[in-house]
């Protein structure tokens, strides 16, 4: 709420638009040549000059180099909180692989989860957790990196699966009460958080449903890739783990902390370290491996599971289909994913600074001449705030603070402001690669944002929906004249 919009009065539309064309036409050539291996560094530096270009604009715009790299450090300041948790997902991703917990996982989904089901089962599970954890982020760490392990052994898509993860997670995400994104969007609108609930869900249960639908028919018409022998699966897991039902206990306890709204680092800590507990108790014989010794001590221990949590483990199997559900990167994994984050403020901060951010609301906010208007400018100005300043919160926070005023001036009640920065700015930032969302859902699940994106249907179709209430005049709340005539 107390974030400074920067305005440049000096800098022209076309100026401000140079950094983002000069960006996606750069990003563009690098996947060209790259592809997916773009994410190990290219696409870093591609950012970095995204925000030279941004920086020359200023420079020509009399916006000093001091002002840029401040703005620029309060940028990466914001995002220290996300960067400790993704070391945090490494590590916990690394001890619930080494301890069993996600083989378990995996063994036990793998009876209950058939082909046909696992697509709409997955996004109702993530749902589920998402709504009572109040966090898309934890709900991917935790269930969502054990569904992408099922849906890879059943030989999906794991695209499709992270699809369906994601659009549960954000579901959940945008209804929860304990949502920072919930409670940021009527922050800034002018209304209370339950209201602002409440009226979402005229645009989100049908958006829901739809996807819901979408991935039934998925679930139903995709063969999957070859015939997947489970019990030669379930053979292979129990051959490399001891399974056991005591392991749930450890995601159990996370996921009740984060409902009793413990901090999601302090739970993923707790979970990191009670992991590494229980792998020492129920994993010896991996702790041993990865230790390279035959008999445990607690030296030997120590290191077993301090190289789970920091780096590359290979728990050793002789199925091909679960080997890389076998191996972990730990907190090295989530470098690459921390350095594009960091990389991403660079350019969002410049941006920020030179004041390109609110010339392009500005202009946006220029075309709502009707009511249908003002919502697509919120939403453009949503979409190109997640592309620009790749931070969901920002693309909240400035469209917010900008259209409160032209909402209230065209009679709309606030709500209807509120409901469009959640359908839009939350939704959308898991969409762009070099978004904080983006990066850190495609680290976590292990699959690129270019490959989930296709099925992720709650988020594509969110703004889609919102526009299309506008559009026919939908449930479209008025503000209530107080002064009777």
């Amino acid at each position: 709420m107390d974030t400074k919009i920067n305005n440049n009065k000096e800098l022209k539309l076309w100026e401000a638009l140079i950094p983002v064309v000069a960006l996606i036409g750069m990003l563009a050539f690098n996947v060209y040549i790259y592809g997916d291996a773009s994410l190990g560094g290219s696409n870093q530096f591609v950012l970095l000059l995204g925000g030279a270009v941004a920086a020359i604009m200023g420079y020509f715009n009399k916006v000093s180099f001091h002002k840029m790299i401040d703005e620029v450090a309060n940028n990466i300041k914001s995002t220290a909180g996300a960067i400790l948790i993704l070391l945090m997902v490494g590590a916990l991703a690394g001890t619930w692989m080494v301890s069993g917990i996600i083989p378990s996982m995996i063994y036990y989904g793998l009876q209950i989860l058939s082909p046909a089901i696992f697509l709409p089962a997955t996004l109702i599970i993530c749902s589920v957790i998402s709504i009572a954890t109040g966090s898309s982020w934890t709900t991917s760490a935790t269930v969502g990196i054990a569904l992408i392990g099922i849906g890879g052994a059943l030989g999906f898509d794991l695209g499709m699966v992270a699809g369906a993860v994601i659009s549960g997670a954000y579901f959940g995400d945008k209804l929860s009460p304990m949502s920072d994104t919930t409670n940021l969007a009527p922050a800034m609108a002018g209304t209370d958080l339950f209201t602002h609930i409440k009226y979402m869900t005229l645009t989100t249960i049908p958006t829901y449903i739809i996807t819901l639908i979408l991935f039934i028919i998925l679930g139903l018409s995709i063969e999957v890739k070859g015939d997947v022998n489970t019990n030669e699966l379930l053979t292979a897991i129990t051959a490399s783990f001891n399974v056991s039902g005591w392991l749930f206990l450890v995601p159990i306890i996370v996921i009740g902390l984060i409902v009793k709204k413990t901090e999601p680092l302090v739970a993923l800590l707790v979970g990191t370290l009670l992991a590494g507990i229980f792998a020492v108790i129920f994993q010896p014989q991996i702790i041993n491996q990865i230790a390279g010794v035959e008999t445990m001590d607690f030296k030997s221990a120590y290191k077993g599971v301090m190289d789970a949590i920091t780096s590359k483990v290979v728990v050793p199997t002789e199925n091909k289909t679960l080997a890389d559900l076998f191996t972990s990167g730990g907190m090295a994994k989530m470098l690459p994913t921390i350095w594009l984050i960091l990389c991403a403020m660079v350019f969002g901060g410049i941006m920020d600074a030179i004041g390109a951010l609110t010339r392009i609301s500005e202009s946006l906010l220029k075309l709502a001449h009707t009511t249908f208007g003002l919502f697509a400018s919120t939403v453009g100005s949503c979409l190109a705030l997640n592309i620009t300043a790749s931070d969901q919160y920002l693309a909240i926070v400035v469209p917010g603070k900008m259209f409160a005023k032209a909402y209230r001036d065209k009679g709309l009640a606030p709500e209807n402001l509120s409901r469009t920065l959640e359908d839009t700015g939350t939704v959308t930032s898991v969409l762009v690669p070099w978004n904080t969302c983006g990066a850190y859902q495609a680290g976590t699940l292990g699959v690129s944002t270019l490959d989930y994106l296709p099925y992720a249907f709650f988020n594509i179709l969110s703004p889609f929906m919102t526009l299309i209430f506008a559009a026919f005049n939908i449930k479209i709340k008025q503000l209530v004249n107080t002064i009777k005539e």
